[in-house]
């Protein structure tokens, strides 16, 4: 018997290559001689990095960059070094976890740092740049990103923009000349599912922008800002990309790739599956078993055990999802691709509890869904 095993991180918990280990102890227990095949998975949110490191034998580094509001980060970023790949989690260096509650602001916040995690996979060699943009803390239309990278933004009294989403409604001149030549010899790909426009009231201020500390009537000003700077880019660029889907993804870091580095953007699931190999892992396998957090409706929005529920279902293979909990709506994914799922909780507790055991509660649970499956070889 051949089980894939392809779940994603459990978020404050345990990594996906964690969550792969936990779930294939409890199987060896019971099925000591099924091939279990570990293929961690990501969905270009929280541990993308890690996932395909780990399957693609890359290297992990770190870099010290600036963090949303200036303060100094330390950074990871994945490299390939077989394909010139570097895969670049944007929330590393711009990331709303990065900033405490109380001190969050959409108005300064910048993607600066994300900018010097991309020079730096510049100076590595990349040919290659996936760029995973979940979970930012800023709402800067890239512009800082581009900062780093040597576009101009001036003032209209030639003084260098400060930085911020806010500052780019005083934009008066932008200048293409410094940006980074290497930029145009790079493929840039976006791993995001977000299909929001730059501006409106679908746009990455109104949406996003209460989630960074944004009030209302900050959202509006943001907004215009956001407007202004790509009315400016407009003129320089050869296209006008605000309205595209996906611009407004990550504060509108999605129309800066867009805009300037005419990126890609894939769902991430898809992205991750791809360099990881999965359908060749799922061929000839006699199940899969997922997981994430929590399971519910929203992982029809492009999460892990979607994008693997669908490479398996193209294979006819059955899939199980172990969860954290399993939320409203979850069973509208027995249509895709889902055949059974369970909540590796076994009884009332706390989430912190559900958290510090979540290893011990798989391999259980795991375990469980083995003595499932060896029922079919006992002779009765």
């Amino acid at each position: 018997m051949k089980i894939v095993i392809a779940p994603d991180s459990f978020k404050d918990s345990l990594s996906a290559e964690k969550v792969a280990d936990a779930i294939a102890a409890g199987l060896a227990e019971v099925l000591p001689h099924a091939q279990l095949v570990k293929c961690p998975m990501a969905d270009g949110g929280e541990g993308t990095v890690e996932a395909i490191v780990a399957a693609g034998n890359g290297q992990l580094r770190r870099n010290q960059v600036q963090g949303p509001l200036d303060a100094v980060v330390d950074a990871h970023w994945g490299w390939l070094p077989d394909s010139h790949t570097a895969i670049i989690e944007m929330a590393e260096a711009s990331g709303l976890q990065l900033v405490a509650t109380a001190h969050r602001d959409a108005c300064i916040s910048s993607t600066f740092g994300t900018g010097q995690l991309i020079e730096a996979a510049l100076d590595a060699g990349a040919r290659r740049i996936i760029l995973a943009i979940g979970g930012s803390a800023t709402n800067d239309a890239g512009a800082g990103a581009l900062q780093a990278l040597g576009l101009g933004l001036f003032d209209d009294q030639g003084q260098p923009l400060a930085r911020g989403g806010l500052a780019l409604a005083r934009v008066a001149r932008v200048e293409l000349a410094g940006l980074d030549p290497r930029l145009a010899q790079v493929r840039f790909e976006i791993a995001a599912d977000v299909n929001n426009p730059l501006c409106g009231e679908h746009g990455a201020s109104a949406v996003f922008g209460p989630q960074k500390g944004a009030s209302p009537e900050q959202v509006q000003l943001l907004d215009k800002a956001l407007g202004h700077f790509a009315d400016h880019c407009a003129r320089v660029l050869p296209a006008d990309v605000r309205h595209e889907p996906g611009s407004g993804a990550a504060g509108g870091l999605g129309f800066a790739a867009k805009a300037f580095f005419a990126a890609q953007f894939r769902a991430g699931v898809e992205v991750v599956a791809e360099l990881v190999s999965l359908a060749e892992a799922v061929k000839g396998a006699d199940l899969v078993i997922t997981g994430e957090g929590r399971f519910d409706a929203q992982t029809l929005r492009g999460k892990t055990p979607f994008g693997v529920a669908r490479i398996a279902r193209a294979q006819g293979v059955p899939v199980i999802v172990l969860a954290g909990t399993l939320g409203e709506g979850y069973q509208t994914m027995y249509e895709h691709g889902v055949n059974a799922a369970f909540a590796i909780t076994s009884g009332p507790m706390s989430l912190e509890d559900a958290c510090t055991g979540a290893a011990h509660l798989l391999t259980d649970r795991a375990r469980d869904i083995a003595r499932l499956l060896s029922l079919k070889a006992r002779p009765y």
